[in-house]
């Protein structure tokens, strides 16, 4: 008996020589991306309701962040989650974005549990797999905002300058998203936002 068991024993592979390869290795993305956490609370600045969350740059390590946090649509109204390239912070004022915009989604209340999510995870997906090609330098991160009225989704961009970067990114974004050709999807640009006097800003770009 004690032999056999010592040849089953043998018999055993290690674990590691069983996982193919490919499990082991971690996949590195082109960028750290950090994930950051608004929730409203009246007694502190806008700035200090800003956390960090988590940062990653391995697509490993993004699934084990994801997976392990609410989704979107569970989140409370007036929370944000906000996904940005590392060292870039989710304001206009950062100089990463001050001379940007963002392409923003509108979504209606009853979207949240048919498209919020899903868009949501897309967006990252592309942000953080490079999906808009050459124009992916231009992406500094996204947005996606709880609201009671309605939620909004916005893929930010560095220079809304360059328009042809500008333009790809939506026409990229919008394919991805199989959002339907007549829903125009419009380009904002921060100074504008920032300077609104009314609740609408007008659209510098659209797709």
């Amino acid at each position: 008996m004690e032999d056999q068991k010592k040849e089953e024993e043998q018999e055993i592979i290690p674990v590691e020589d069983s996982v193919p390869e490919d499990y082991l290795i971690k996949h590195p993305l082109q960028n750290t991306w950090t994930l950051w956490y608004y929730e409203n609370d009246r007694s502190k600045t806008w700035e200090e309701n800003q956390r960090e969350v988590f940062s990653f740059d391995t697509i490993e390590d993004f699934w084990s962040l994801y997976n392990h946090i609410k989704t979107a649509s569970e989140l409370r109204q007036g929370c944000d989650y906000s996904l940005f390239k590392k060292g870039v912070r989710p304001m206009w004022e950062d100089s990463a974005n001050k001379q940007g915009g963002r392409w923003l989604i509108n979504l209606e209340k009853k979207q949240r549990n048919s498209d919020l999510d899903k868009y949501w995870l897309e967006i990252i997906l592309c942000m953080i797999g490079e999906a808009f090609d050459s124009h992916s330098d231009e992406v500094c991160g996204a947005v996606i905002n709880i609201r009671g009225k309605g939620d909004k989704i916005g893929l930010w961009t560095a220079d809304a300058h360059r328009t042809q970067s500008v333009m790809e990114i939506g026409r990229k974004l919008k394919e991805r998203l199989k959002i339907p050709k007549n829903v125009i999807l419009g380009y904002q640009v921060h100074k504008d936002t920032a300077a609104k006097s009314g609740s609408v800003t007008k659209n510098s770009f659209q797709v």
